[in-house]
Parts: C-alpha cells; sequence; structure tokens
C-alpha cells in the first residue's frame, strides 16, 4: 500500500515502532497499549494545523508517541501542533452499567444521547471528525463525547465551524464507514446508518451517494468494525480513489462518477479494525481552502 502511494506521488511518513504489549501505570489505570496502526484516529489537520486527539480507549492513551517525530518535523518546519486536553481516563468517564449485550438497549440509549462514555472530562478520537473546507462534522460516539466536540468547536473558532451529525447507529464509533466525503458536493451515505441530518447537505446541493453492499465474506474476521470499511476509502485527489480489490461493486460505482480506482488488497488489514481512510492521515493537500455551507 505504501509503495503505491509513492507511485501515485503522495509522500509516506510512517509511525515509530513500538512495544505496545508493555503495562503502563496511571493514577488512575493501569493498561497495556492497542497499536499505531491508525493515524487518522489520533491526529486531524485543520489547515496548517495538527491536532493530537486525546482518546477514550485506555489501551490508546499513550498511543500519540508513535507519531511524535512525524509531528517534532512537521512543527519544526513551520506547522502549528496542538494536544487536546488529556482525559484522566478514571472510572467516571465511563458508564459502568451499559449494555454492552443489547443493539434494542443500545439504540434507545444512543437516541437519548447516552453512551459508554460519560460527560465527566472532554474526550475524542480524531476519526469521529471529518473535514469539507470550512467545516468539520462530527459525531458524538461511544469514543467521541459532546465536551470533546465542544472543546474543538471553541478551538477552531471562528475560522471553521464544527457541526454535530447523528446516524441510526447503536454503535456509533469513528465516522468514516458512516459518512465519507469524496469530493466536493459528494459524500458516501452507509444506507445501514442513514444520517438524521441529510437535509443539511441536499440544501447544499451536495450529492448523496449510496455506496453497494460490500462483498467481504462472513467469515473473514472483523473484531472492531463492519463489513462498510468497503467505504472507508482513501480521496488522492478528485479523481483518483483508492480502494479494495476485492470489492468490484464499489469499485463500478466510482467509475461511474468519473473518479478512478486505485486497487490495493487490504482485506487482512480489516481484520485489526480500520479501511484506507483508517489507515492514513493525510497532512498536506494542494488546493485552496473553501466554504460549502455557508447557509448552515
Amino acid at each position: 500500500m505504501c509503495n503505491i502511494l509513492k507511485m501515485e506521488g503522495v509522500t509516506v511518513k510512517r509511525p515509530d515502532p513500538i512495544d505496545w504489549s508493555v503495562q503502563y501505570k496511571t493514577p488512575d489505570f493501569e493498561s497495556t497499549g492497542l497499536y499505531g496502526a491508525m493515524p487518522r484516529d489520533i491526529l486531524i489537520v485543520v489547515g496548517n494545523e495538527i491536532i493530537e486527539a486525546p482518546m477514550a480507549w485506555r489501551a490508546r492513551f499513550f498511543e500519540y508517541r508513535a507519531y511524535r517525530s512525524i509531528i517534532k518535523d512537521y512543527f519544526r518546519r513551520g506547522a502549528k501542533w496542538t494536544t487536546a486536553p488529556k482525559p484522566t481516563m478514571a472510572n467516571e468517564l465511563y458508564d459502568q452499567d451499559y449494555p454492552i449485550h443489547s443493539v434494542e438497549d443500545r439504540h434507545q440509549l444512543a437516541a437519548q444521547g447516552r453512551f459508554v462514555t460519560t460527560e465527566f472530562e472532554p474526550c475524542f478520537d480524531a476519526a469521529d471528525f471529518i473535514r469539507a473546507g470550512r467545516d468539520i462534522f462530527a459525531q458524538r460516539s461511544q469514543v467521541t463525547n459532546y465536551l470533546g466536540i465542544e472543546w474543538m468547536r471553541r478551538h477552531l473558532a471562528p475560522d471553521y465551524r464544527v457541526h454535530i451529525i447523528s446516524f441510526k447507529d447503536p454503535n456509533p464509533m469513528h465516522i468514516d464507514a458512516t459518512f465519507n466525503i469524496i469530493g466536493p458536493g459528494l459524500v458516501l451515505s452507509n444506507p445501514d446508518r442513514p444520517c438524521h441530518q441529510i437535509d443539511l447537505f441536499k440544501k447544499a446541493g451536495w450529492t448523496i451517494v449510496t455506496p453497494p453492499t460490500p462483498v467481504i465474506p462472513d467469515d473473514h474476521p472483523l473484531w472492531m468494525s463492519s463489513k462498510w470499511l468497503s467505504m472507508n476509502v482513501l480521496m488522492l485527489d478528485e479523481k483518483r480513489v483508492m480502494v479494495d480489490a476485492n470489492e468490484v461493486p464499489i469499485q463500478k460505482m466510482f467509475e461511474k462518477l468519473g473518479i478512478s480506482t486505485i486497487k490495493v488488497n487490504i482485506r487482512h488489514a480489516n481484520s485489526l479494525g480500520g479501511g484506507f481512510h483508517c489507515w492514513t492521515c493525510d497532512v498536506r493537500r494542494r488546493g485552496t481552502l473553501q466554504s460549502y455551507f455557508d447557509h448552515a
């Protein structure tokens, strides 16, 4: 995948290797790490600013360390570098009675704005935010709370607007396999998790594209995600998309939209909980800042 990105003219940087099996301890908890596989979860780039997300899983508390060498290099070259307030991840941040096994109960609680994370302190994963020019869309999820979204809103104002959107999803965590902006005026919207605020996009003249059903087999191990990683694609620009080599239906969908597909087999990596969008974080892109939702 990295070699293909390089062949397409992309500068690729890799995180530092870290032994995530080492046990660590804070005043509030003990844990081992997870991985440094998905920079999209940790970092969000807005303009010339790189923001480190505080995260919500204890196993990901120190995951930012894998990216510090890269961030320091960008900082020395002029980028802004912000670290969001780090949560304590004390027990109060988590609803100890949350019904983890009942989908029906989780649907009802999500509709009421209740999730496994509380509002004890701000927390968020960067992957619960998605950008469209001056507008950033965020979802309240199992790992991103309203305080975290409010911190981002105040931090980025007045140059950027942060909007909360929600979906029919009993277990929301990361937005980019549910709602993925693929270009100016184009957004992929998961048919199994419809967006409650879709009229915001329709009123702005956006085209809502419904991706086809994924073809990944039922017996393929997916421990932290759904089959809809098929729509977790990486747009290199408005006319090139990196897509799973096995997902022929979505390849045909992109080709009908006039977008060339760069096919890569990443199915083995899906098992770790991410696709092309998750496994990358685009830091520098050519272009000018646009505003697509002035009516909002």
